[in-house]
């Protein structure tokens, strides 16, 4: 952190800081943008990539459905030859899961991958496994299918809880029911001891982590990925945009097209699932396809930007030692990302109560006492974004 800020200035802040930037205009965020390419063109020959034991051979461009709101968004991404769509049991409250129903119900089965997900507190309940398999029932029920390729539990953030035998347990029932073809994790934190761990469970065919240019340990997480990948599990990519902007205000929107080229280089990443809302930002990424090989420009700007202050957070966890409120900072910050990096401050506000942000989180404190590696103003940033909590999502982007 570059310099501290006061409670009196946290307070301040909340109240000016661009709040005004993520309150929805007459149309929302996914009905943005006018039909491109992607409407109009005959389906793009997709290359593939095998997902690891399962034998499933994936696009290598998916579609994360958690932020889309406008169904002609889906279906032009399905026209387009993208088949493997990426969902989950919160996203957009249940919506998102519906609108793929409505949109891929009537489409062949065998035509398209589907995944979803589902978190769960750690220690668990005891009615964990019961949740668990409620969750999964409504997510089929939604989507009008009786199966999901792929099944995750989602958001995994210790070795313990991806591990914990009740979990594994609950997990296979769920694939020998048939309701799932795949067991797999996800995983926001930087945390190369997850993918270690789930290859000795055995249990798990996929993981979803965080992978892209400006991750800092590159070098660690590329050998986790080979081993993995030796060892039968397929891997996918996702907050691949890192951050989705070039500068830490959020202001400057990133290329997309050089983030999705800089990931496809790399053998062992099957695919990735970048959230497209609008018809721009899945031109964007089906360019990208077009043309694989990064040029020297986008090499060069993809360098220029490694090292310089963005909006994409390390998870690297050294704030949470620092914080004597031990807030949840990563997820916080991953909150931040998607209101003013993403511009999608719904799914912000669904982060910040999954997590239970405390109502005036940093006002406990003078001056904030952590010191991020990436230089983020923590408390700034948090009394950014705290706000969301209180405005009703329909007059939210």
């Amino acid at each position: 952190m570059k310099k501290g800020i006061t409670r009196r200035d946290m307070f301040r802040y909340s109240a000016t800081a661009g709040l005004s930037a993520l309150i929805a205009p007459q149309l929302s965020a996914g009905t943005t943008g006018k039909p491109g390419k992607a409407e109009k063109a005959e389906q793009i020959k997709m290359p593939e990539r095998v997902l690891g034991r399962t034998g499933l051979k994936f696009p290598i461009l998916s579609m994360g459905v958690n932020k889309a709101d406008n169904p002609n968004i889906l279906r032009a991404a399905y026209n387009a030859g993208i088949f493997h769509f990426d969902t989950g049991y919160a996203y957009q409250n249940g919506k998102s899961e519906e609108m793929m129903g409505n949109v891929l119900g009537g489409k062949p089965r065998e035509s398209m991958n589907i995944a979803t997900k589902a978190m769960f507190d750690y220690p668990l309940k005891d009615d964990f496994e019961a949740t668990l398999n409620e969750h999964l029932d409504t997510s089929l029920k939604r989507m009008k299918i009786d199966y999901v390729d792929i099944f995750y539990a989602h958001s995994i953030s210790s070795v313990e809880k991806l591990t914990d035998p009740r979990v594994l347990a609950a997990l296979l029932k769920i694939k020998e029911s048939g309701k799932a073809r795949f067991l797999a994790f996800s995983s926001h934190d930087q945390d190369n001891s997850l993918l270690e761990a789930a290859i000795e469970t055995g249990i798990y065919d996929v993981a979803m982590i965080t992978y892209n240019f400006k991750i800092n340990n590159k070098e660690e997480t590329d050998q986790a990925i080979e081993k993995a990948v030796k060892a039968g599990m397929g891997i996918i990519a996702m907050k691949v945009m890192a951050g989705g902007t070039e500068d830490g205000e959020g202001k400057t929107k990133i290329d997309g097209k050089a983030c999705l080229k800089w990931i496809w280089q790399n053998p062992n990443i099957t695919t990735v699932v970048p959230c497209l809302a609008n018809y721009d930002q899945l031109d964007d990424c089906l360019a990208a396809v077009e043309e694989l090989k990064l040029t020297p420009g986008e090499e060069q700007y993809l360098d220029r930007l490694r090292t310089a202050e963005t909006i994409f957070c390390q998870h690297c966890g050294q704030c949470e030692k620092q914080c004597p409120e031990k807030l949840p900072i990563p997820d916080l910050m991953r909150a931040y990302m998607y209101a003013y990096g993403y511009k999608h401050a719904k799914l912000s506000k669904e982060t910040l109560l999954q997590v239970g942000i405390p109502e005036n989180a940093c006002a406990t404190c003078e001056t904030c006492q952590v010191h991020c590696p990436s230089g983020f103003h923590i408390a700034q940033k948090i009394a950014a974004i705290q706000p969301l909590t209180t405005i009703p999502d329909t007059f939210l982007t």
